[in-house]
């Protein structure tokens, strides 16, 4: 597979010569590597063997699951970095999901005031989404991604090498925010998406829709990188998403994030529809291939208020008492900035029930 470059992402399967590549062009005091002990099993062994930088790094390793990015982990990082007396010059390698990239870039992002990082995802949920774009950060106080940097990684190098390590819950994970990027960049590219099944284990074919989807998002990052406006698009469906993914975790029962947002995704089309008249088609397009590969979250109408407390914290939201959203008038057609009340919001929930067959 040829290796193709867009700003500071790399595709390619020639992953260990290009972190060995990177890693010498920095010149570093150090090379320290963050796993988790999933991909301190599977992937680390193979990278030692490939990676001359990988091979001599100092690895540090985390417990895995986004309910484990938190502020004993970063604590955790850094100590590690400090004891084994990392530099400013010193870099991490992220190599990882997104938990790993997202927790990994913030720790590198504030240690020191900064050291440099290499991200390598090593699942498409991270690919597509976590170790692009620069966002990192960890969660606090129940709430995803309460806490966190704007640093942009040295380089992101992203390979399908490691995706047949998946499972087909993480390929769908990762799927879910392929099929966010296709809602706000146009119709013909969210029915591409739909099209493809990850069932198919395509990898040529994936790896295209994957650099599509990358290219979508870079696009809105290269005018944005603050989330001053523009970048906010990104937010699509991911108010419900954190919402969902905390009361999960309350349960103990941690579910995917991408599964996540394909349910927030779900809510976000049918308020689109209530306040911008997005066609009932596609939102039964979309709700019908979610419950098809998705199921639901379940969640009942007694549970409604705690989830709108929850996202009352959204950092998306400008004023007290409001609730932020990005919509969508049509497919390619973003709305951010939408202020939604309590009622529409419960009202969406209903439908959402409905639609996923829970009510």
């Amino acid at each position: 597979m040829d290796t193709s470059k867009t700003s500071n992402t790399v595709f390619t399967n020639h992953v260990a010569e290009e972190i060995d590549a990177t890693v010498s062009s920095l010149s570093p005091s150090g090379v320290f590597v963050l796993v988790d002990r999933n991909t301190e099993d599977t992937v680390l062994p193979r990278m030692q063997m490939l990676s001359k930088a990988i091979a001599s790094a100092t690895p540090i390793s985390i417990a895995p699951g986004d309910d484990n990015k938190t502020v004993d982990a970063l604590t955790h990082v850094w100590k590690q970095l400090s004891d084994n007396h990392a530099t400013r010059s010193s870099v991490l390698i992220n190599l990882g999901g997104g938990m790993v990239t997202d927790l990994g870039s913030f720790a590198a992002s504030t240690f020191k005031r900064g050291i440099p990082f290499i991200n390598v995802p090593t699942t498409l949920l991270a690919a597509v989404d976590a170790s692009v774009g620069g966002k990192t950060g960890i969660n606090f106080n129940g709430l995803k991604n309460e806490v966190g940097t704007f640093s942009d990684a040295r380089k992101v190098i992203i390979s399908t090498m490691f995706f047949n390590t998946l499972s087909m819950t993480q390929l769908r994970s990762g799927y879910a925010e392929m099929l966010k990027h296709g809602l706000i960049d146009s119709g013909q590219t969210f029915n591409t998406l739909l099209a493809y099944h990850v069932e198919q284990q395509d990898t040529d074919r994936l790896l295209t829709l994957l650099k599509d989807s990358v290219a979508v998002k870079q696009a809105i990052v290269d005018q944005d990188p603050r989330e001053a406006g523009l970048r906010r698009a990104l937010n699509l469906g991911h108010t419900v998403a954190h919402a969902f993914e905390s009361v999960a975790i309350e349960r103990k029962s941690p579910i995917p994030h991408g599964y996540a947002v394909a349910y927030g995704l779900v809510v976000a089309a049918v308020l689109s529809h209530m306040k911008f008249d997005f066609p009932s088609t596609e939102l039964h397009k979309l709700s019908d291939y979610v419950r098809s590969n998705y199921g639901a979250f379940a969640i009942t109408c007694d549970e409604y208020p705690h989830l709108l407390d929850i996202m009352s914290h959204d950092k998306k939201n400008l004023y007290p008492d409001t609730f932020n959203f990005t919509l969508l008038r049509a497919p390619g057609d973003v709305a951010t900035d939408t202020l939604v009340t309590p009622a529409e919001i419960t009202a969406a929930l209903d439908i959402y029930r409905d639609l996923l067959g829970l009510a």
